[in-house]
């Protein structure tokens, strides 16, 4: 009988252990998994299989979100194989389609690309001369695309690309042996509840959906802090920085959505052409501005981190204004920030209201993202007492991961995203589209920084970031 199936490159990774194990495992408690659903792990470490399972039972018995139990994980690890080989090498994929084919997964068939964009092309093409070569005797009527590699899922994990030139290429390489459509661009803050929850809060809710535009809001901030470094990632955070790593992708992801117009329907194709409707009227900052709508940061002690360059001005800290030529945004700055080492890990949308009339206080509306899950709301009343002029601002504040039900129920962002290219949904999923125009809003913010500006705000660790902020 086919099976379905997926093939993790790089499952000998920190990612396959911390996110993607986990995550299967939590889908298998669900039952979101067919009974026959295999899941293969492919490294270059010499692991049989009991020994390669006994490594994934710690990581899923630490980060599985649901209950551990040694009979329900050894039920999961009978779906689990794992296969040893050189992903550079282009010869040795015969080997792996042959393991692939003797376990019966002929079905619906995903590769997870769990590895450096440099491996992108070797895989691709590794997996197109492999599979041509088995099934040409079985298919001599039709193209090749059309049978054996249009069906495949590819799940490509960021970076994608290190500028707009190496993404277009990264792109056109899979394009040469994948239809755009079963190509799955990850960003796993696209998979959390609270930014999937931003589109309901604005739609089903009418005392939201006819406030949200340049009439009534002020400002809308994004901030992403983080506490912890670079850590293990010095080589490549010093040759991409925060700009590159965390605005090109998340941050601007999460702002298509905070800015989209209303899509027609719920269809993936309707919801993902108004928030690239948003990424294509970002306005670009002009040198005249760079200072005033761009701070670049840098932690006291990047400097010292393992492989990076003693003389770095990497940025580890971005704050930037920026503005979308929309008729419903015209003229408020969406502030988006984000920051390693500072004094908080805080994921959050902050929407600012304008002044509904002299001496009262701003409304706020804040998205908590993470580490809690909630909506906080400021807004104003009569203070208690015999006075009737005096207004205090008072909170409704919903937190919906202190609600135990609710930290059972919701899924992991990578749990969440599985599932759903399972299903083939792309609506969580980044389009090229996107990718590209986000690429080029970056490429030339950065060349008119480093000619008009250049200049890195040192800040200490455990601090809000430098002293020079945007309002």
């Amino acid at each position: 009988m086919s099976k379905n199936g997926i093939v993790i490159f790089g499952g000998t990774g920190d990612l396959a252990f911390r996110k993607l194990f986990p995550a299967l495992y939590n889908l298998h408690i669900l039952s979101s998994l067919d009974d026959t659903y295999k899941i293969i792990g492919i490294g270059r470490r010499g692991y049989s299989r009991d020994e390669y399972i006994e490594i994934i039972r710690k990581w899923t018995k630490e980060f599985s979100r649901l209950r551990y139990t040694d009979e329900d994980f050894k039920k999961f690890s009978d779906r689990i194989e794992y296969y040893m080989m050189d992903m550079s090498d282009i010869d040795s994929y015969t080997g792996l389609i042959d393991f692939v084919e003797s376990k019966d997964i002929t079905g619906d068939i995903m590769y997870y690309y769990a590895v450096s964009p440099g491996l992108f092309e070797s895989i691709s093409k590794g997996l197109e001369k492999a599979i041509t070569n088995k099934k040409e005797n079985d298919c001599a009527e039709c193209s090749k695309h059309d049978c054996y590699l249009d069906h495949a899922k590819i799940i490509i994990e960021k970076p994608f690309g290190e500028n707009l030139e190496s993404a277009r290429e990264i792109n056109s390489n899979l394009m040469k042996y994948f239809n755009e459509e079963n190509i799955y661009h990850i960003d796993h803050y696209l998979g959390k509840e609270m930014i999937i929850n931003i589109m309901a809060l604005r739609f089903s809710n009418i005392i939201f959906k006819n406030v949200w535009n340049k009439d009534s809001i002020e400002k809308v901030e994004i901030n992403v802090y983080e506490t912890v470094g670079v850590e293990t990632r010095g080589g490549y955070y010093d040759k991409n920085g925060a700009l590159k790593d965390m605005i090109q992708n998340h941050l601007f992801q999460i702002m298509s959505i905070v800015a989209m117009d209303e899509p027609r329907d719920h269809s993936t194709e309707s919801i993902k052409k108004v928030q690239t409707n948003v990424l294509r009227n970002l306005i670009p900052i002009s040198p005249d501005k760079i200072d005033q709508s761009l701070v670049m940061g840098q932690y006291i002690g990047y400097r010292d981190e393992d492989k990076v360059d003693p003389n770095s001005v990497t940025e580890t800290y971005v704050a930037m204004k920026v503005e979308i030529d929309s008729e419903r945004w015209r003229n408020v700055p969406f502030i988006l920030r984000t920051g390693k080492k500072l004094h908080e890990r805080e994921c959050e949308v902050v929407i600012s209201f304008k002044e509904s009339m002299p001496g009262v206080y701003k409304n706020v509306l804040i998205i908590k993202v993470q580490p809690d899950e909630g909506v906080k709301l400021n807004f104003n009343i009569k203070k208690p007492g015999i006075e009737t002029d005096i207004i205090e601002k008072v909170d409704m504040d919903f937190c919906q991961s202190c609600v135990l039900e609710n930290r059972i129920n919701t899924p992991e962002a990578y749990e969440r995203l599985l599932n759903a290219a399972i299903e083939s949904d792309k609506t969580l999923f980044s389009q090229w589209d996107q990718i590209e125009l986000s690429w080029n809003y970056i490429n030339e913010l950065i060349d008119t920084y480093k000619k008009y500006s250049g200049k890195i705000h040192m800040y200490e660790p455990g601090s809000c970031g430098p002293e020079k902020k945007l309002t």
